[in-house]
């Protein structure tokens, strides 16, 4: 397995050779990689960096290969322990430090790790930040610090308790409503720092309840995606105890969904959908999410007489649409929801708070107001990729094939019908191509999959 860089920053599974997979040569290279580009694009003496883990049984080893390089190169590190990605990302902004980094694979199962790498923002750094730092790796341009001019360690205790008042000060939650409101849920924290933050908010909601892989050892119980297939004990929990809704998040916890008190999941697609409905309801103006995310935030958007605008696959991509648009919320299709006066990252807590709100005021069921929403069917599959694929030529062939429709390449190859469409990128966190479709039937959305799969097959042959 190569190792993966991009704008979701490096990341590999754990062991095997150097080069080839997220090693401790590797760590070491890229951490004092990101650390020397923020050394020669600072004017600071000295310079302070943010790090927080998720639970991940490889998380210590690496939080600690990473701590220590950074020292050793006179940056000062803030150290948050076990944490999440929007945790990171709100301290590096509120301390006003230099930067950042998460160590997290985040949907990625277990063996897998990784360095997400972060500005004085406390957002994802741009593409070309990001391969200015892979040059810096390349040639190890790293100078090291003398004995008196090491930087130190300090430890920031209570950053998810920081995180979550934050959140809960934001004008648009209504938080006496939902304490007031006597709400059951039940949530997987995947065995990851969810299992924390999580409870911690619904603790100050006064919520009640209920908990499934919640303990942060890192031993994942399913596939830490917030699928509906990967939660199915979720949704039996919910039916047994008779919750109002089930809660799952990732290991970093920038990504959501819901499970209905019927146990229908709610669907990962739908979780942005609803907290932009929530939100447009409170404040007008544009949206914007992904090419591979729902129509229906488009619907619910254009329902408001606003309007709604698309960006490139990766958190990065949106972030800079949105800001670009001036949107009022936006996010992906993949359970990550984006809300600015927050911070311009993927945040489950502020999603989780955002939806509680919505159903408190309106009083109604999780299960009734699934029925509100657009109706969209999406499948979401994928190709193994090996390294004699040539991706490029592929689309190029596939976009001659539908040169009658409509089409956008600026992520692949998206092709739009009239009441469907469908879209092909290289992932940036695994070696696959993700096949995405969206119809008004399963039916419809499956049969275009099965359709261009073999048309791929076909050019490939």
């Amino acid at each position: 397995m190569s190792l993966i860089k991009s704008i979701s920053g490096i990341r590999g599974t754990i062991g095997g050779k150097i080069g080839q997979n997220l090693t401790p040569i590797d760590a070491v290279k890229f951490a004092c990689s990101y650390a020397s580009w923020l050394k020669n694009k600072s004017k600071k003496k000295k310079l302070r960096i943010v790090i927080g883990r998720d639970g991940r049984i490889s998380g210590k080893m690496i939080q600690n290969l990473v701590q220590n390089s950074i020292i050793s190169l006179g940056i000062d590190v803030i150290d948050l322990g076990l944490s999440t990605t929007p945790t990171v990302e709100i301290m590096v902004k509120n301390l006003e430090a230099d930067g950042g980094i998460v160590i997290t694979a985040s949907h990625n199962p277990s063996d897998w790790n990784a360095l997400k790498l972060l500005n004085k923002k406390g957002e994802f750094i741009s593409d070309e930040d990001g391969k200015k730092v892979i040059d810096i790796s390349l040639n190890y341009q790293f100078e090291f610090s003398k004995i008196n001019d090491l930087g130190q360690i300090i430890e920031e205790p209570n950053s998810m308790i920081k995180h979550i008042d934050s959140v809960l000060k934001l004008e648009v939650i209504n938080a006496d409503t939902i304490r007031n409101t006597n709400l059951s849920v039940v949530v997987d924290g995947i065995n990851s720092s969810g299992g924390i933050i999580i409870p911690l908010l619904l603790d100050k909601l006064n919520v009640k309840y209920q908990k499934i892989f919640c303990e942060p050892n890192g031993d994942f119980q399913h596939d830490p995606e917030p699928l509906g297939k990967n939660i199915t004990e979720l949704t039996k929990k919910v039916v047994q105890e008779k919750a109002d809704l089930g809660i799952a998040v990732d290991p970093d916890v920038d990504r959501l969904v819901f499970v209905c008190d019927n146990g229908k999941v709610f669907g990962e697609e739908n979780t942005l959908v609803a907290c932009a409905d929530y939100i447009l309801s409170k404040k007008l103006g544009p949206t914007v999410s992904n090419m591979s995310s729902s129509r229906a935030l488009k619907d619910i958007t254009e329902s408001y007489g606003q309007k709604f605008y698309s960006s490139a696959v990766g958190e990065v991509n949106v972030v800079r649409e949105m800001k670009l648009r001036d949107a009022v919320i936006g996010g992906e299709g993949n359970g990550g929801v984006i809300y600015p006066k927050n911070h311009y990252g993927r945040d489950a807590v502020v999603g989780i708070c955002i939806f509680l709100s919505l159903i408190c005021e309106r009083k109604i069921k999780v299960s009734d107001y699934l029925e509100t929403l657009p109706k969209y069917h999406m499948v979401k599959d994928k190709i193994n990729l090996s390294n004699d694929i040539d991706i490029s030529e592929i689309l190029k062939k596939l976009s001659n094939e539908y040169k009658n429709e409509k089409q956008n390449d600026i992520d692949g190859l998206k092709i739009n019908f009239d009441e469907k469409w469908i879209h092909l990128r290289k992932s940036n966190t695994e070696p696959i191509l993700r096949v995405y479709s969206e119809a008004k039937s399963m039916k419809d959305a499956t049969e275009l999959v099965k359709e261009i799969k073999i048309k791929i097959k076909s050019i490939n042959s």
